[in-house]
C-alpha cells in the first residue's frame, strides 16, 4: 500500500515563498509509485487550504496554491479521515515550513498533541534553532566555539538606541552582522561598517522579529554539511558556499544563481572530521532529529567555528542540503524516503513510552 504522506507549505513567514519552492521540488521527487501526496497550503494569512491528491510535478508554484480549487480547511484536518471512503488519516507529515509559524516548534506541537509522525525535528530542536540567540547559548553550553554575539528586545532599543549602538560597538566592533533572531534565508540579515548601518540595520531587522541578534565579522571560508538520522546520525560529505556578494544573502540564495556552491569543499581531511564532530555534537546538543544542516567558518589559520544549525534547510533545485547528500550518495527520492522512515521510526518508539504511574 502506499504511504498517504501529507506535505504543509507555505506559511505565515517571510520565507513564505521559500517554502513553496522546496514544496515544487519535493513533490517532483516523490515517487507516486510509493506515496499518495495529499497537499496542503497555509496562505501567507494562516489560512489552510487542502488540495487534490497529487499525481505528479507540479510546473508552477502558483498551482500549489489551490486558490480556487481548494478547499479551506484547518489544523483539524490533519486528523480527520482523508475522504469518505478511507478510515484513516495521514501516515506521515511532511512540514516544508520555513521560519516562524512552522519550522519554530509551533507545528511540531500540534502533530505531537494530534500523535501523528511527521518528518524532522520536534518541539524543543525546531523552537531552540530557530531563535538563533537560544540556539547560541545552547552551543556555548555545549562549549562549541563561536564568534561574539549580543542580542536586544525591540523594546530595549526603543528605550536607549544609542546604548545599544555603543553596547555593539565596545563588545563585538565593526565589521558585525544584525539578523533577526527568528528568521533564516538571510531575510533581514545586514552587513554593518559604521554606526550610520548600524542604526538602519537595527530598524529593518526589527521589522520581522521583536528579538535581534549582533555577531561578530569574521574573515572565513563558509562550509556546511547535512546532518541525517536520529539517535546515530551522519553527516554528508562538506560544502563550501563562494558567494559574489558580501555574504550568502537571499537573492544569493534563491535568484541569482551567481553564489558558487563548491562540493565536495577543499578541506584537509583532519578539517572534515572535526567539523562532522562538531555537527553532531551540535546536533545532539539541540536534540535533534531527523536533520539538520550545521554551517560553520574557516578561517585561514584553521578555526572552526559553528555559526548555526537549520532544522528545516531548504530542498529547493540551488539548495545545499539535498545537494550535499547527492554528492555523498543520497538521491533526492532516497533521501525523502529516509526522511520519512526515521520519522516512523521516531514516531514508534515515542508509543512505548508509558504515560501512567
Amino acid at each position: 500500500m502506499k504511504i498517504n504522506i501529507c506535505l504543509l507549505y507555505g506559511g505565515k513567514s517571510a520565507e513564505h515563498e521559500v517554502s513553496l519552492q522546496t514544496a515544487k521540488a519535493v513533490i517532483k521527487a516523490l515517487d507516486n509509485n510509493k506515496f499518495a501526496i495529499h497537499p496542503i497550503f497555509i496562505s501567507i494569512e494562516g489560512n489552510w487550504i487542502k488540495g487534490p491528491e497529487l499525481i505528479g510535478p507540479i510546473e508552477e508554484v502558483k498551482e500549489l496554491e489551490f486558490r480556487n480549487a481548494g478547499e479551506e480547511v484547518g489544523p483539524n484536518a490533519l486528523s480527520t479521515r482523508l475522504t469518505p471512503e478511507q478510515n484513516g488519516s495521514y501516515d506521515v507529515v511532511f512540514p516544508l515550513l520555513h521560519g516562524p509559524n512552522g519550522e519554530d516548534g509551533t507545528v511540531q506541537g500540534m502533530l505531537e498533541l494530534l500523535n501523528i509522525p511527521y518528518v524532522g525535528n520536534g518541539v524543543l530542536a525546531s523552537s531552540a534553532g530557530m531563535d538563533k540567540v537560544i540556539m547560541k547559548n545552547l552551543f556555548a553550553q555545549a562549549g562549541l566555539d563561536q564568534v561574539k554575539y549580543v542580542s536586544f528586545i525591540r523594546s530595549t532599543w526603543d528605550g536607549n538606541p544609542e546604548r545599544a549602538y555603543e553596547q555593539v560597538e565596545s563588545e563585538i566592533g565593526y565589521p558585525c552582522f544584525v539578523k533577526p533572531a527568528n528568521l533564516g534565508s538571510s531575510v533581514g540579515i545586514s552587513k554593518c561598517e559604521n554606526r550610520k548601518e548600524l542604526a538602519e540595520a537595527f530598524t529593518n531587522a526589527f521589522k520581522y522579529d521583536r528579538k535581534i541578534i549582533i555577531e561578530e565579522g569574521v574573515i572565513a571560508r563558509e562550509i556546511e554539511v547535512g546532518v541525517l538520522g536520529n539517535d546515530f546520525p551522519e553527516c554528508s560529505v562538506a560544502g563550501e558556499i563562494v558567494p559574489k556578494s558580501d555574504f550568502y544573502d537571499y537573492k544569493a540564495k534563491y535568484s541569482d544563481g551567481d553564489t558558487a556552491l563548491i562540493i565536495p569543499a577543499d578541506i584537509p581531511e583532519e578539517q572534515y572530521k572535526e567539523i562532522t564532530r562538531i555537527a553532531i555534537k551540535a546536533f545532539k546538543a539541540l536534540d535533534c532529529s531527523g536533520l539538520a544542516r550545521a554551517d560553520f567558518f574557516v578561517t585561514k589559520e584553521g578555526r572552526i567555528i559553528i555559526n548555526e544549525v537549520n532544522t528545516m534547510p531548504g530542498f529547493t533545485p540551488v539548495s545545499m542540503f539535498p545537494l550535499l547528500w547527492k554528492h555523498t550518495g543520497v538521491e533526492y527520492p532516497e533521501l525523502i524516503e529516509r526522511l520519512v522512515q526515521l520519522a516512523l521510526q521516531r514516531h514508534e518508539e515515542k508509543q512505548s513510552i508509558i504515560h501512567t504511574f
